[in-house]
């Protein structure tokens, strides 16, 4: 077992695992610093720390299952009408659902952001009906989706990085390590992040509206899942690559206007 970790594949195997679970995991923390963002700020911390460690053992918990995974592409309900036409999955389900959750609850932050409820009723309420547990659910739910797309995306990545003589428990070894190794690497940074995001609320808005894209995508995959075809045309995927090039280029047009604002005030 241990000569695997002499190949330079299994490296390369493991360092491009662990970037892209980075990657995969800067929506994860925009959700959670949004949602520990509304409890008192002596239990932020906690509460962040609590849901990438849920994060990390929702992962590994879903890797030792990916035969169950694999097993839930299987249709088991076809919708055959003269306009419309799927083969709903497990898998689809989870991201229709996630993808949902995430346009209602970025929605609704939006809402009481640019209505100024925050500010006024929903704060008071937070510190007296917003938990740590009620934090800790939003959490795991949403995490439960994330993990589910971020370990599929591993598995595919990992079918593709591996040599011929890589067997499957040497692939599920890589992939245990590579997202323990992404979970510590976001720990470290992602208490900073949140207290950023916290701090300026122009950067609460932007991390909102990514996460409107974000549903917008887990959407538009579980319909792919599905196989649906409304009135012939079948459902395709959004390139991730698109979401990420957009969320890079906000934020480098957001770090613009932040500098822009320093200057005037000074």
């Amino acid at each position: 077992m241990m000569e695997m970790f002499l190949q330079p594949e299994i490296w390369v195997a493991i360092l491009t695992l662990v970037f892209l679970e980075i990657i995969l995991g800067i929506d994860n923390i925009i959700f959670i610093s949004i949602a520990a963002s509304k409890l008192p700020e002596n239990k932020q911390k906690k509460a962040t720390n609590i849901g990438l460690i849920l994060a990390m053992v929702l992962r590994v918990i879903l890797l030792f299952g990916i035969s169950y995974l694999v097993a839930m592409e299987n249709p088991f309900w076809h919708i055959d009408l003269s306009w419309l036409k799927a083969g709903i999955t497990g898998q689809s389900l989870i991201m229709l659902a996630g993808g949902l959750f995430l346009l209602y609850k970025s929605t609704q932050e939006i809402h009481h952001k640019v209505e100024g409820i925050e500010n006024n009723d929903v704060k008071e309420k937070s510190e007296k009906g917003y938990s740590l547990s009620n934090a800790i659910v939003q959490i795991t739910l949403i995490n439960i989706v994330f993990s589910f797309d971020s370990i599929l995306t591993a598995v595919g990545m990992t079918t593709g990085i591996n040599k011929p003589n890589t067997d499957i428990d040497e692939a599920l070894i890589v992939m245990v390590i590579a997202v323990v190794l992404s979970i510590v690497v976001m720990l470290l940074f992602a208490n900073p992040v949140a207290k950023f995001v916290t701090k300026h609320p122009t950067v609460q808005m932007l991390g909102l509206s990514f996460l409107i894209l974000i549903g917008f995508i887990l959407i538009s995959e579980g319909a792919h899942m599905a196989h649906l075809q409304v009135f012939g045309t079948k459902v395709g995927v959004i390139p991730k690559g698109y979401l990420y090039f957009t969320i890079a280029f906000s934020l480098a047009v957001e770090a613009l206007n932040m500098k822009m604002r320093k200057k005037e005030i000074i």
